[in-house]
This record gives structure tokens, sequence and C-alpha cells, in this order.
């Protein structure tokens, strides 16, 4: 009988020690993972949902709701210029279409600055901004760059042609800078920011104040405009630039000697019966 209870004993006291030490495993397990869903809950980035395009989009091509989705973004790396919601996108009362002014690409979050406003086609009209006007400049291989020239870039424009005949310039022919990072929105007929091949254009179209248009177009009928690529990221604006022939050759203008004025000789007139007679007299001083 003793032994009876002995072997109930013992496998009592097992039993009880194999469960306490599951009970511990299953604890130590629940820790684990309570401390990994906190960490977890730390590295949690917030977001905000961002209009993306569902494929390609190229330069002209209409974006729709069909062609854009909503996704999440991490909220502290949101673009700027971002449509954060359709409605953004496509207000009520407008055309439920957009035109896409730059090339993208799949997942591409949407900007304003690369598509026109509701409703709009990818014209001229829609890269001018508030206030400013489209001119167009007559160019060539040499007067425009080679054709290197795109929209997006920026030019400075030269004059060269001769002022109105003065006596210390004598008519000569200068060249002198009239407008300075002047913005491009179109060579020839497009106004397409990602064309990228050298095309040979015969008219380069700016964006200028209503000034600026005067200015350009006098300069424009009175000598010829040469256009000059300043380099992206480059915002120094050049001012004074003038050459003459004789700055351009190095030739020192010839020093003018004032003429010696000859002495003043007051007379006076008497007739004598038919003959007048002059006698010099002195200058009365002021």
């Amino acid at each position: 009988m003793r032994a009876v209870f002995s072997i109930v004993l013992v496998i009592g006291v097992g039993l009880a020690g194999f469960a306490v030490y599951m009970a511990k495993g299953v604890f130590g397990e629940y820790q684990d993972a309570l401390a990994a869903e906190r960490a977890a809950r730390g590295t949690i980035v917030p977001t905000t949902e961002v209009v993306v395009v569902n494929e390609q989009v190229r330069y002209g091509a209409q974006l729709t709701k069909d062609n854009v989705r909503l996704v999440k973004w991490p909220r502290n790396a949101v673009p700027e210029g971002t449509f954060t919601s359709l409605d953004a996108m496509f207000p009520q009362g407008e055309k439920p279409y957009r035109t896409a002014l730059r090339t993208m690409e799949k997942d591409e979050a949407v900007l304003e600055v690369k598509v026109t406003a509701p409703g709009a086609d990818a014209g001229v009209a829609a890269r001018l901004a508030t206030g400013m006007r489209a001119f167009a400049i007559q160019v060539d291989v040499t007067s425009g760059v080679s054709g290197f020239l795109a929209p997006g870039d920026r030019v400075d424009v030269y004059w060269t042609g001769r002022p109105n005949a003065r006596r210390e310039d004598d008519g000569r022919e200068v060249t002198q800078l009239i407008q300075s990072n002047v913005h491009i929105i179109a060579v020839d007929q497009t106004a397409d920011l990602d064309r990228t091949s050298p095309t040979v254009a015969r008219t380069v179209t700016v964006e200028v104040t209503p000034e600026e248009v005067a200015r350009l177009n006098l300069a424009q009928n009175t000598g010829k405009l040469t256009l000059s690529l300043v380099g992206h990221g480059d915002e120094t604006v050049a001012r004074d630039v003038l050459i003459d022939q004789n700055t351009l050759l190095g030739i020192e203008a010839d020093a003018v000697t004032a003429e010696e004025k000859p002495p003043e000789v007051c007379t006076i007139r008497t007739r004598r019966g038919a003959e007048t007679i002059l006698t010099e007299i002195p200058c009365p001083t002021n």
C-alpha cells in the first residue's frame, strides 16, 4: 500500500512540476510577444493618403479618376504640391480631368507643377504664371544656342545693333544684355518639358512681364537678339553688360581736345550816307 502511495505521490509531484514548467513557458512567450508588439508600435510611421498614377503618363495625356488612386505615404516625406485627396485634384464644378505637363512613372505622386489646372490643355497658356505674358523670339542656329534650348530652361537675352547716333559712340555697333534669366516655356510649337534632343528652332517662346514684352519687341525690330543659356540652379543675375568694337579690340578712344574759343568781338554799326562803318568796342561784362 505504501508503495502505491509513494508512486502516486511521485507522479503527482511530477505532473505539478510539468504544469508549472509549461505555464512558465507560455507566460514567457506572452511577455516576449507583448514586448515585440510594443517595440513595433514605436516604429510605426504616421501616414497620409497621396494621389499617384496607376500607369506611366506622358506629356499631354489626360488624368482622370480612372488612372489615379490614393496610397499611404509617410507623412513626413510627402512632396510639396502633392494632392492628398481626389476632391483636391478634381474639384467639384470643374471639368473632371487635368493634363500632364511632365512624364510620370507608375506609382509616382502627382504634383501640381506636373499637371495643368482642371480642364486645361497642355498648351503655352497653362505654363504662364499670373501677370506674365508669352513672347516669341525668332532664333537660328547661332542665336538659339545650336538647338540645345528646351522648355524649362532659362536664358540671357543680348541685343546687337547700332544705337541712335550720338557724338560719343559715333553710331558704332554694340552688343548689350537687355534681359537676364528669362524663362523659356516653349520651343517652336512644343511646350514638352521632357524634350531632350537638340532641335534647330525658329522661335523660342519666353515668359515675361508686359513691360518686358515691349522691350523685347523693340529690340527685335531694331537689331538682332541672341540667347545665352543659363545653367540649372544658377540664380545669378548679370547686369550692365555693354560691349562695342573699341572695347572688343582694346582700342582706347582718342581724347578730344577742347578747341580754344576765339575771343569775343563786339562792334557797332554807323551809317554815313550809303556807307556802313563797323567800329570795335569793348564787350560789356555780365
